[in-house]
């Protein structure tokens, strides 16, 4: 994970409606996050409220956040592309993969008519639970990323907030019939942006960006598996 644009101090004073303006302007619009209802989303809710008090000053660089105990918030960037290339509706149910702090959550709420968002770090699902209280359409669960939430399902959307070396077949399952999946997938060491549907013939990943994205614990593939 390189680090090194967290390097630099934070600015004395923070201004975080003008660091949210400038990360709309410079880090989503120039780089494809083109549904204008992720874009305003994104402008919208303060990212900032979703990170630990020590990292607030960094909650709109583009740069992986230092969440503690092996974990990083996903960059902005990735996560709009993500949600962008999910081609999400207003009716759709969401599973929510890698919840961190709660912020892509706040940011599919929304968008969406349900999200349940898993979480398998027992400190940052209490984090995202209590920073997502007034968000009647989130569930935050505290499970195994890999397991999913069966009870919920089936759900229209797959959104895996990171990247991940295959997508598991108990989250394949929980998917409905024509549903859509978007993930970050680790391929050789480099992490890309990938998207497909669950059809009645299987399921794909198709990477569609080669972006730096996050990743996420539990999701070793096998050794003789390739994307």
């Amino acid at each position: 994970m390189t680090t090194t644009s967290l390097d630099s101090p934070p600015p004395l004073a923070t201004d975080h409606a003008a660091m949210r303006h400038a990360m709309v302007a410079s880090q989503l619009r120039t780089n494809a996050v083109s549904d204008q209802r992720v874009v305003a989303a994104m402008a919208t809710v303060p990212r900032e409220d979703f990170l630990p008090v020590d990292a607030r000053a960094l909650a709109y660089r583009d740069a992986a956040i230092p969440l503690g105990r092996a974990r990083w918030a996903n960059l902005p960037m990735a996560t709009g592309r993500l949600l962008t290339e999910a081609y999400l509706l207003p009716t759709d149910r969401v599973l929510l993969i890698g919840a961190a702090g709660g912020y892509a959550a706040a940011v599919l709420s929304g968008l969406v008519a349900h999200v349940v968002a898993v979480e398998s770090d027992p400190v940052l699902a209490a984090d995202a639970r209590d920073a997502l209280a007034g968000f009647a359409n989130v569930t935050v669960v505290e499970g195994a990323l890999d397991a999913g939430h069966a009870e919920a399902a089936p759900y229209d959307v797959l959104v895996v907030d990171g990247a991940i070396e295959m997508v598991p077949e108990a989250l394949v399952a929980q998917v409905r019939a024509d549903g859509r999946a978007v993930s970050g997938v680790v391929d050789h060491g480099v992490t890309r942006l990938a998207a497909g549907r669950r059809t009645g013939g299987g399921f794909a990943l198709v990477p569609f960006a080669d972006v730096e994205c996050v990743v996420l614990p539990g999701f070793a593939a096998p050794k003789s598996f390739t994307f």
